[in-house]
């Protein structure tokens, strides 16, 4: 199905599938498209908030240079040493450094010491939906000029398109009007 998956992301994908949350983690042709475009933007420092098991943090990985590198924020370091055997067995564990925790007042910090600033190639957030405007805020401080921030969940299954009064799930329709908000302040 994915013939261009290096083996440890198939590795990983099929280990996060046995999960209970497993629907919370990066597709394969997301986690495809993500290392494409870090080798095309050629970016060396990157950041992601939200890893779950690491999947798109393993596709990031993989498409950075040898000293290329990562912080990676999540707020479960349980399901992150899920994954950390194959990251390892990839031979990109030196890549990434882990921080525990709620990402904001490590962005905060971040923030705070200008030599942070533009010092981000790429970033990719896969948190919580709620603080994606507050993410916001602060990672435009830390991405270079011409680096890019992403964003998951942005489209929300076509919904985003959708007529104001199509019928949506309640949890669609939140998020939907919540995403939208996001893309009105990005804009």
């Amino acid at each position: 199905v994915y013939p261009r998956e290096p083996e440890p992301m198939k590795e990983l994908r099929e280990l996060t599938a046995k999960h209970p949350w497993n629907i919370m983690t990066t597709s394969a042709d997301e986690g495809q498209f993500l290392n494409m475009l870090v080798k095309l933007i050629n970016a060396k420092n990157t950041m992601e908030i939200g890893v779950y098991t690491g999947y798109s943090l393993l596709a990031t990985a993989l498409a950075l240079p040898h000293d290329g590198k990562i912080l990676a924020m999540d707020i479960n370091r349980e399901n992150y040493e899920l994954g950390l055997p194959i990251i390892k067995k990839a031979g990109v564990a030196h890549k990434i450094e882990f921080k525990e925790g709620p990402a904001l007042p490590v962005l905060d910090q971040l923030v705070q010491d200008v030599k942070n600033h533009g010092t981000y190639d790429f970033i990719f957030v896969d948190a919580d939906k709620d603080n994606y405007l507050n993410y916001h805020k602060r990672l435009v401080e830390l991405v270079k000029v011409g680096g890019v921030i992403g964003y998951d969940n942005t489209l929300w299954n076509g919904s985003v398109v959708a007529p104001p009064d199509a019928p949506l799930r309640k949890y669609v329709r939140y998020y939907r009007d919540f995403v939208l908000e996001l893309d009105k302040d990005i804009a």
